[in-house]
């Protein structure tokens, strides 16, 4: 038998560093930064939940929360994905954390004002500006720091301190808001305040690698160009209706409150403890999927992986709805959490590393404008269909809904089931996603 020269044997690819993104001071300033924003988010929601809840005891007043907040960012997420491709996306980031900043000591004075609640949806109105204008900013921020070998491990690593700071947060919040009946939202909401400032700070020291100053000259075409590519490159559409329409039709988190409440029967001053568990063990959930995931080499049939876990996420919904003891809905919310980190995951790593730098701000806001209609205006139509058809029914169905859309998204897209390998993804060009688009419609 012939010897093998030891030359010319290709030498085994090297294994993923899963702690990669970590070793990059900027990364970890970054990630420290988006831990306290999302505190304060998720903190503000559960306190401004529990505050309308029990100033109304309408399970509506829950959807028209969602409804303010998901109405400007919706339209006015394309304008800040251009503030994003033209100005230091640094620097935008920082105007809108002062803008909420400020909205959430509105927030804080109005509930301890005990202020109607056409106030409280005002205000919501106002920090929602700020949150569209300033959101593709902060996720096109990171292709300026993380090189594209680490980019992936990046996304991975930031859905975690994502979804860490989703589970501290709500725990946080309840647990303030059930200190005390009267001043435990204002107090929540000061958090809020803290929170804020401090993620503004951390944003102010970022350093970035890569120019910031834009070239692109403010026109429609210019305005329009993030959604023609969207529409141009089907697997990046496919996978970003599959989690619109999944979330929007299964998300029950705003419908919480009412869920302890109503369901779960919990006494009136534990409804803020109570939400803020279920939301957790929700991020609980992600938070092992996403360790997880950062400790495998990147997902090979991501399309196949995708559609798989956005069914899973419907049947865990189904399970919530039909759950009657806190135990099994917190088992529940934690399936949730897990399954839909693999979309997010799927979904993020794609858009920003099959995205071309000078258009990442505005492809990021066209998928800001389907996660803001599948959360916020999924809270919309949660608190409708709970009113119209009952609680339990609209979570049940809503469930179901999301494993129709998954059977619906791959017949329509096909191509979604090929997508392959997320370590192989590079920068498209627009004009070959256009022709491939042309190509297919002849094909019809």
């Amino acid at each position: 038998m012939p010897e093998i020269d030891p030359s010319t044997v290709a030498p085994p690819p090297p294994r993923p560093d899963p702690y990669g993104a970590w070793k990059i001071p900027s990364y970890r300033m970054y990630a420290g930064s988006w831990f306290l924003i999302t505190i304060a988010r998720t903190v503000e929601t559960v306190a401004v939940g529990v505050y309308l809840y029990a100033q109304t005891g309408d399970v509506l007043a829950l959807g028209w929360q969602g409804l303010a907040q998901a109405l400007p960012a919706m339209l006015l997420a394309i304008a800040g994905g251009h503030l994003a491709d033209r100005f230091d996306r640094r620097m935008v980031l920082v105007f809108m954390l002062c803008l909420t900043g400020l909205d959430a000591v509105g927030l804080a004075a109005a509930a301890y004002l005990q202020a109607p609640v056409s106030w409280i949806y005002l205000l919501l109105v106002v920090n929602s500006i700020g949150q569209a204008l300033g959101a593709p900013s902060r996720t096109a921020l990171l292709s300026w720091i993380v090189p594209a070998e680490r980019f992936s491990n990046a996304v991975t690593w930031n859905s975690t301190v994502f979804q860490i700071a989703t589970m501290v947060g709500p725990v946080a919040g309840g647990l303030i808001i059930s200190t005390d009946e009267r001043l435990g939202v204002p107090l929540a909401l000061a958090m809020v305040v803290a929170c804020r400032t401090l993620g503004l700070l951390g944003t102010l020291s970022l350093k970035t690698t890569r120019g910031e100053q834009r070239g692109t000259s403010i026109s429609l075409e210019s305005l329009m160009a993030g959604i023609r590519f969207v529409w141009n490159y089907k697997p990046i559409l496919a996978t970003i209706t599959l989690d619109l329409f999944a979330v929007l039709l299964g998300g029950a988190t705003f419908v919480l409150p009412a869920f302890a409440d109503r369901v779960l029967h919990v006494p009136k001053e534990s409804v803020g403890a109570v939400v803020g568990s279920l939301r957790s063990a929700e991020a609980a959930g992600a938070i092992v999927m996403a360790i997880i995931l950062a400790h495998l080499p990147p997902i090979r049939r991501a399309g196949w992986t995708m559609l798989w876990a956005v069914a899973g996420f419907g049947a865990a919904t189904v399970c919530l709805g039909f759950s009657q003891a806190l135990w099994a809905s917190l088992l529940a919310m934690f399936a949730i959490g897990a399954l839909d980190n693999i979309s997010v995951v799927v979904r993020h790593t794609m858009i920003q590393l099959l995205t071309p730098d000078a258009m990442r701000g505005r492809v990021t806001a066209v998928n800001n404008v389907f996660i803001v209609a599948s959360n916020e205006l999924g809270g919309m139509e949660s608190g409708c269909t709970a009113w119209l058809f009952g609680l339990v029914p609209s979570i049940v169905g809503g469930g179901f809904a999301s494993i129709l859309v998954v059977v619906a998204c791959a017949w329509l897209w096909p191509q979604i089931l090929r997508i392959g390998s997320l370590a192989d993804l590079r920068p498209i060009d627009e004009s070959i996603a256009r022709q491939e688009a042309d190509e297919q419609i002849a094909g019809r």
